[in-house]
């Protein structure tokens, strides 16, 4: 039997490494959690995020839609259940002609279209529905979560069929894929050593050292320092040696809300109808503040500024400064730059002389002196 076993599971990598994880899974449940077996639970709780890891890696032809290029100043990807109304959505906020029907997987490849937005020309892609288990390949999930790891903002839509649980279920499905939805970087630094073994400092009470270090040991890390801030828990330190961890921000969208609705989710939500237009200005303002970007206008000396084509930029936690805008134009520029002339809702007052690390506003005009 054991031979057949073993025979079995390389034909089958799939049903090998499901076997696996559920030996993992029940050694964990049945294991209580003490001093005594901190460190071993650690190394589970590791080996199991690797194997989930290499179980939704790869899978799914090439073609079929998914050579895509990231196009325009960001990319929004709608995910959602079959015919929960993506399409008409789509066609609702961008020039897209995506094909519309009442039945399940209307669109058999990924659709894209062009949201124009203060200026901005945003690239949103409807991709085919998701389903449950779609991470583990059902339905051609795989393919389907591939391209959604390239969002830089991710919609989820749901319809008033069961909310709660189409929501659920692609959160859950999206997590499996390594896909981390409107979180932060796990707040760990890690430096690896030479010699001297593993050392942690915490400050942490969701995570001993103990367990840490079982982490650790189960990513072959074995001499290094390690800084664990506030909150972070064993999932935590594991996304952060993890490769395959992508973190996009998210918004839930109810489609169909003509139909009516009554029902409440702990996250906030934005009510729209892609079929009478109700919410969709809305929504793209929304997508316009969740993706962070900024509208900054160029000015020569002694000329007047360009207002119709401003530079787009996103703006990360640290915000947007000169220094960012001559990198844009071309980076050998930093280095030559003195200063800066602003004029908008950044500086005092117009004109100001400003340095090179100087945080700009939507919709600043800057004017570069070398």
């Amino acid at each position: 039997m054991a031979k057949e076993s073993k025979s079995e599971n390389i034909k089958d990598p799939t049903l090998h490494l499901n076997r696996r994880i559920k030996e993992i899974e029940d050694e964990l449940a049945k294991t209580k959690y003490n001093k005594a077996t901190q460190g071993h639970i650690g190394r589970l709780k590791a080996k199991l995020a690797q194997l989930k890891a290499a179980k939704t890696r790869g899978g799914g032809k090439k073609g079929w839609g998914y050579g895509l290029k990231k196009q325009g100043d960001a990319t929004v990807i709608m995910v959602g259940f079959p015919s929960v109304g993506k399409s008409t959505l789509l066609n609702a906020m961008t020039n897209a002609e995506s094909k519309v029907g009442a039945y399940d997987f209307t669109t058999i490849k990924v659709v894209p279209g062009v949201l124009e937005y203060n200026a901005a020309k945003i690239q949103v892609l409807d991709v085919p529905g998701v389903i449950t288990e779609g991470a583990s390949g059902k339905g051609r999930g795989r393919e389907i979560l591939a391209v959604v790891r390239n969002a830089d903002l991710i919609l989820l839509v749901l319809d008033p069929r069961d909310p709660k649980h189409q929501l659920e279920t692609m959160k859950n499905e999206l997590h499996k894929t390594g896909i981390r939805l409107n979180q932060q970087l796990p707040n760990v630094k890690i430096v690896e050593r030479n010699t001297g073994g593993v050392r942690v400092r915490s400050s942490s009470k969701k995570l001993d050292a103990t367990t840490a270090k079982g982490i650790m040991q189960e990513f072959k890390c074995l001499n290094a320092d390690i800084i664990i801030g506030k909150g972070v828990d064993a999932d935590d330190l594991i996304d952060a040696f993890m490769k395959n961890r992508v973190y996009a921000p998210a918004l839930v969208v109810l489609n169909k809300s003509d139909m009516g609705s009554d029902f409440r989710l702990q996250e906030n939500f934005i009510k729209v109808s892609a079929k009478d237009g109700t919410g969709i200005e809305e929504l793209k303002e929304m997508v316009w503040e969740r993706l962070g970007l900024m509208r900054i206008y160029l000015k020569k000396i002694g000329k007047k500024p360009d207002l119709k084509e401003p530079m787009i930029i996103r703006c990360g936690a640290e915000g947007i400064t000169v220094k960012e805008v001559c990198r844009r134009i071309h980076g050998d520029l930093v280095a030559k730059l003195e200063y800066a002339k602003v004029w908008g809702s950044s500086v005092k007052y117009d004109g100001q002389r400003v340095g090179t690390d100087w945080q700009l506003a939507d919709q600043d005009v800057v004017e570069l002196h070398f």
